[in-house]
């Protein structure tokens, strides 16, 4: 029988990890461990780890996180999730490991969903699902909210690259589609809040990502700090 490890990096995330600790408790499917991996909080994220049964793994930036996790992890299967997306469907896991299975998928993502945000927001969610639909063929997307992984194939690969500051995730779908087979699951669908957009403008967002894009596109691979990617979201940094 396939095994299922979860594993979510985390950094200050005491207001949203009960929301996905509780959600994974009532899955039809459960994991056969939760791993968090915890670059260093001051709040309360590791005590509520604790508490809903998960194991604690010291973490760092998301990539160094989820290498760390899933060096702890020995699930067949890695689901790679973040402390503040929502599984609405309480068979979410058990969905999204049947379709894996079936489709014989080696990494897998989800299409993105939004929940609490404006009608733009709906939108741009909509136009960033079209355009990883549409580069996908040529160039994988996945965003590390929601990435599904045989475990041979993420330690096969190195796992991430823990040089990339930006968008390692997108790096590790591309890099991982070369050693296996990289699809996007029909069954289920991931969704997230608007806290960073909430805190550093949608404007400011949308720029920085576009920008991020045409880098790795034209230059490749961010591993410099000019876009000041922050790791965590407990208070807004001016």
């Amino acid at each position: 029988m396939t095994t299922l490890s979860v594993v979510i990096p985390t950094k200050n995330e005491a207001q949203y990890l009960p929301g996905i600790l509780g959600e994974l408790r009532e899955q039809s499917l459960q994991p056969f461990e939760i791993i968090i991996s915890d670059a260093n909080s001051t709040d309360r994220t590791r005590a509520i780890a604790e508490k809903f049964g998960a194991r604690v793994v010291e973490g760092g930036l998301p990539g160094i996180g989820r290498n760390r996790g899933a060096a702890a992890a020995s699930g067949d299967l890695i689901y790679f999730l973040d402390a503040d997306v929502v599984l609405r469907d309480k068979n979410f896991l058990a969905r999204a490991v049947e379709e894996f299975e079936i489709k014989k998928y080696d990494v897998a993502s989800a299409s993105l969903g939004v929940i609490g945000g404006t009608v733009f927001d709906e939108f741009s969610y909509g136009c960033i699902n079209e355009y990883f639909r549409l580069m996908n063929p040529i160039r994988p997307n996945a965003p590390g909210w929601c990435i599904l992984v045989r475990r041979s194939l993420h330690e096969t690969i190195g796992g991430f690259d823990e040089t990339i500051v930006l968008a390692e995730d997108h790096d590790y779908a591309l890099r991982a589609s070369k050693s296996g087979t990289f699809g996007v699951l029909d069954s289920v669908k991931i969704f997230t809040n608007t806290r960073r957009q909430e805190r550093d403008s949608r404007l400011f967002l949308i720029t920085k990502y576009i920008l991020a894009e045409l880098h790795i596109l034209f230059i490749g691979p961010i591993r410099h700090d000019k876009f000041k990617y922050e790791f965590g979201y407990d208070k807004k940094k001016i």
